[in-house]
């Protein structure tokens, strides 16, 4: 696809759609999308009793923009619940999980850069200690 041939405007007609386990992911700018080299952004819609649990993202800083609901957010062992309006800002390789525990879904921004890399995005760590205890997974993951 030539430069030309990106979108420099995404409405949700144009958003690519995925559906993972967490919620389904509107992407609104990512590689093969816009030609954007160093974004990636996707709006994520989680539902009550799902979460996105603990991982670490090697190579991309992230930043999560809470739209809509409530979540238990954890970076690294710090936890707080996030209401809409409050940004929480994720270094590179950082352990960071979103939770709802809350009864309503949840709709949040996460944007994510640089827009690729080398190694894979995103590492579980879900299962080891101390993010096993710190906040178990709901039975319906």
């Amino acid at each position: 696809m030539c430069a030309s041939e990106f979108l420099r405007f995404v409405t949700d007609r144009e958003c690519t759609v995925e559906q993972l386990p967490w919620g389904p992911h509107e992407w609104l700018c990512r590689p093969g999308l816009t030609d954007a080299k160093q974004l990636q952004v996707v709006r994520v819609t989680m539902p009550a009793g799902k979460c996105h649990a603990f991982h670490r993202h090697p190579e991309l800083e992230e930043v999560l923009y809470l739209v809509d609901g409530r979540l238990e957010q954890f970076v690294g062992r710090e936890r707080r619940v996030v209401t809409p309006g409050t940004l929480v800002h994720v270094p590179t390789n950082e352990v960071h999980g979103s939770y709802n525990v809350f009864e309503k879904p949840a709709t949040f921004l996460a944007i994510l850069s640089p827009a690729s890399c080398k190694g894979p995005p995103l590492i579980d760590v879900s299962g080891e200690e101390p993010w096993r205890s710190l906040a178990p997974l709901p039975p319906s993951r």
